[in-house]
């Protein structure tokens, strides 16, 4: 289980997109992508140690909305 948070990152940006698609303002974005990414850290990462999920679950989120951004970026500019 030690490689399932990258494969988390896709299914985050997926949900953050359908959140975006219904409405949601893009600069709540990243706040969202870290309280989603939380809860799946606390949810699929925790083991009964309630930090290393909130900590897992942070990282699954900020990595989520950096490769979120980055993309949105690059097809921007292009």
């Amino acid at each position: 289980m030690e490689y399932a948070g990258i494969a988390i990152i896709p299914l985050l940006i997926g949900i953050l997109e359908v959140f975006k698609k219904i409405g949601l303002n893009e600069r709540y974005i990243p706040i969202f992508s870290v309280i989603l990414g939380i809860g799946l850290g606390i949810a699929l990462f925790s083991d009964g140690d309630f930090l290393a999920g909130i900590i897992q679950g942070i990282f699954i989120g900020l990595s989520a909305v950096g490769l979120y951004s980055g993309t949105k970026n690059t097809v921007q500019k292009h």
